[in-house]
């Protein structure tokens, strides 16, 4: 698991894993993991998820705006 870097200091996110075809996704003051997949999420979507994770910055804005709702479990 990797600690998101939150380069601005307002995400929600607070860590991450990335998979072959999912991210996972662990936000502030919730002892749970949310997996995206590419078939919960898109392939796109999850693709730029990564992207985000490893910039420290806008991941928890995209999820919010695009793939919310759309996570494993």
């Amino acid at each position: 698991m990797n600690v998101y870097l939150d380069i601005n200091g307002d995400s929600g996110v607070s860590a991450y894993e990335i998979g072959e075809d999912n991210i996972k996704v662990k936000f502030k003051g919730t002892a749970n993991f949310y997996v995206y997949s590419y078939t919960s999420a898109g392939k796109e979507n999850v693709e730029h998820m990564k992207k985000l994770a490893q910039s420290g910055d806008g991941l928890n804005s995209f999820i919010n705006l695009n793939v919310k709702y759309k996570y494993v479990r």
